[in-house]
């Protein structure tokens, strides 16, 4: 897809959300605002998007999402744990509809045995429940942020269609 294009897709995806008058919020770790940059840039976003946190260090998570220090510690900041408390946090601070998290190992360094480059977390939750998506997207690390905006659109209109 190119860009014209994904941001056509955001387009529609905008209009459904203000059509079912829900608003989203959004925390990133690895992709460092990529995702709310691209929503922003569609005219009128501000009528679904009502803000978007970059909590890259383990740090600014648990000073502005109030991620527990024992959770990083127990399971690191590239976790399906973290990933839900981040979205659930999200949603309920910034009071909307949809929290979206995202945590992973962009690259091309910073993997371990148990955590692959490549390795991203996308949490997604609403008012009836909250789910984390596990995905591994070896690639460069501007590919990286696009192929998670993609999978963050394909969770947005999954949650239109079903009323999640």
């Amino acid at each position: 897809m190119n860009k014209m294009q994904i941001l056509e897709r955001i387009e529609d995806i905008l209009n459904d959300y203000i059509e079912k008058r829900k608003k989203i919020a959004i925390a990133e770790s690895c992709t460092g605002g990529y995702i709310c940059h691209m929503i922003t840039n569609i005219s009128g976003s501000s009528k679904v998007f009502d803000r978007g946190v970059v909590c890259y260090s383990n740090q600014s998570k648990k000073d502005l999402l109030k991620i527990e220090d024992e959770v990083l510690r127990n399971y690191g900041a590239v976790s399906e744990i973290i990933a839900k408390q981040l979205s659930r946090n999200i949603r309920f601070f910034s009071n909307v509809d949809i929290g979206i998290a995202i945590t992973g190992i962009a690259g091309p360094t910073g993997d371990t045995s148990s955590k692959p480059i490549g390795l991203v977390y996308i949490g997604f939750s609403s008012g009836k429940n909250t789910i984390v998506k596990k995905f591994v997207i070896k690639t460069d690390r501007i590919s990286f942020k696009e192929r998670v905006l993609e999978e963050v659109l394909n969770l947005l209109e999954w949650n239109i269609k079903n009323n999640y």
